[in-house]
């Protein structure tokens, strides 16, 4: 042990000796162990009566720890220790003793800072492995919830977890992950990004094929629908599978608020989607191609403002949302206290500097404010980065070809999207091909009530999640009159009645 250890001063290797001179031998990581608990272990092997030095004997009777097992192949117990477990050899014996007594987290359960939402549970996971599972587990109290282990990267040896429902995924679905998992073979797993890179079905595609989030519920729900979790150790970050478009402009506040409201909020975000992707690209194009699209007293002011800018509209647009782009990445990479500040004050004072200096027009720099704005009303990151991607080429298409650019490149976007596959799943589903069980959670949010099955594409086992008992009680009793309830004015009008009734 000593050799195989050697310069890692981290790494504590403690001889001892088991009552009635039995040669013992702790291993862990300093750090990693909680030391208190380590020993009162060690303790209680030292003190023990009698000549016990069997390992069943030990496990059984004498050690007070609630995690314990026992290890005969020399790498596992290896990793093992390497994550946090404390290893025991016994002189005598062929295993060896594993203490799961890993220390505490790094940081506790707190808000996520990605996922914010006005309504609903405020925890999110961190970067122990063990405690999202917990958070999971604490939301499905269900023994079909399986959490099946792996570890990946040769020289990491990083723990995940693949999660499931048992009985509701589809079995082919799980088997198709499980393979792509273990035939992973990196050096070193550090992020959830690394396994969605290498599993995903189409790499060079912009669109992202997997979910990822910091939300326990999120997750939760994604399981209820028949989808597979991946937690790895040490981000806070969790992947879903399969995944569709449609999906990354949802958001759980969805489901926690009236239908109603959801439902505009959802138009909304797909309003902002086509702003964000082709407002810069149309302005472009018409003000290049297709003047006589603007009212005249509108165009008159475009071309007064353009009059004395040396570049033509598409340069315009390259500089104006380069620059943006600029500052956004500095507002995310500064400290927040002068992150936000600096992105701020950098696009005011740019932008005015830059229309007085004759660079680029008023009206360019408010279309890509508008664009800038639009991109934030995407819920999930990674589809708004391709939306963002994207934008650049309409943009060269348009200053090419005018509106027929922007409508051939929405072909192309369409029909690779129509081509993508999401772990065999249509990324357009239920729109292409179409579901009409499925659109009823699409562009709008129906009611819980309504939402009786899960979808249909990630192909569950058990498609129904609602009864209909207590809709169809409320609707047979006219429960919105509420005439089954007794209210104190229902009873003054009833005597008042009878006091006023010569014949009651």
């Amino acid at each position: 042990m000593k050799e195989l250890f050697v310069d890692c001063s981290d790494v504590v290797i403690r001889p001892f000796v088991i009552e009635k001179n039995i040669q013992a031998l702790a291993v862990f990581v300093d750090g990693l162990v909680i030391s208190d608990v380590l020993d009162d272990a060690l303790r209680s092997l030292m003190v023990m009566e009698g000549n016990e030095s069997e390992i069943e004997r030990i496990v059984a009777t004498t050690l007070p720890v609630s995690q314990i097992s026992t290890e005969d192949n020399y790498g596992e117990f290896l990793i093992a220790v390497l994550g946090g477990d404390t290893g025991i050899f016994v002189e005598d014996n062929d295993q060896a003793i594993l203490l799961g007594i890993r220390g505490p987290d790094t940081r506790s359960v707190s808000e996520p800072n990605t996922e914010i939402t006005i309504r609903g549970p405020r925890e999110g996971f961190i970067e122990n492995l063990r405690t999202n599972t917990a958070l999971v587990r604490r939301k499905i109290k269900s023994p079909r919830l399986k959490m099946k282990p792996l570890v990946l990267g040769q020289h990491t040896n990083t723990n995940v977890i693949v999660s499931y429902i048992d009985g509701l995924t589809d079995p082919a679905l799980i088997d198709e992950v499980m393979q792509r998992m273990e035939k992973i073979d990196l050096d070193g797993i550090l992020e959830s990004g690394y396994i969605e890179e290498m599993i995903q079905d189409s790499a060079y595609s912009p669109f992202p094929q997997m979910q990822y989030t910091e939300r326990p519920d999120v997750l939760a729900s994604a399981l209820l629908q028949g989808r597979i979790a991946i937690m790895v150790d040490g981000t806070p970050f969790a992947l879903i599978l399969p995944t569709i478009f449609m999906q990354l402009m949802q958001t759980a506040e969805d489901y926690y608020e009236r239908f109603q409201i959801s439902t505009l909020i959802r138009w909304l975000r797909y309003l902002f989607l086509f702003a964000s992707m082709f407002t810069p690209a149309l302005y472009v194009a018409i003000t290049t191609f297709h003047p006589d699209m603007i009212p005249t007293s509108l165009l008159l002011s475009i071309a007064a403002s353009r009059e004395a800018i040396p570049f033509p509209a598409v340069v315009e647009a390259f500089i104006m949302e380069v620059i943006f782009e600029a500052l956004r990445e500095a507002g995310v990479r500064l400290p927040k206290s002068v992150g936000s500040a600096v992105g701020i004050l950098g696009a005011i004072v740019i932008g005015q500097a830059a229309v007085e200096a004759g660079i680029v027009s008023a009206p360019m720099v408010i279309v890509v404010s508008i664009t800038g704005i639009a991109s934030f009303t995407i819920p999930q990151f990674n589809g708004a980065i391709a939306i963002r991607m994207l934008r650049f080429p309409m943009l060269i298409l348009a200053s090419i070809f005018g509106i027929f650019g922007i409508l051939f490149g929405i072909m192309i976007v369409l029909g690779h999207m129509a081509n993508l596959r999401s772990f065999g799943v249509p990324y357009l589903s239920p729109l292409g091909p179409t579901k009409w069980s499925d659109l009823k959670d699409v562009l709008i949010r129906a009611p819980q009530w309504e939402l009786t099955t899960r979808p249909s594409f990630v192909g569950a086992q058990d498609q129904i999640r609602i009864g209909q008992e207590l809709p169809e009680t409320i609707k047979r009793d006219n429960g919105l009159k509420g005439k089954n309830i007794s209210h104190p004015h229902q009873k003054n009008d009833q005597e008042g009645a009878s006091d006023d009734d010569p014949n009651p």
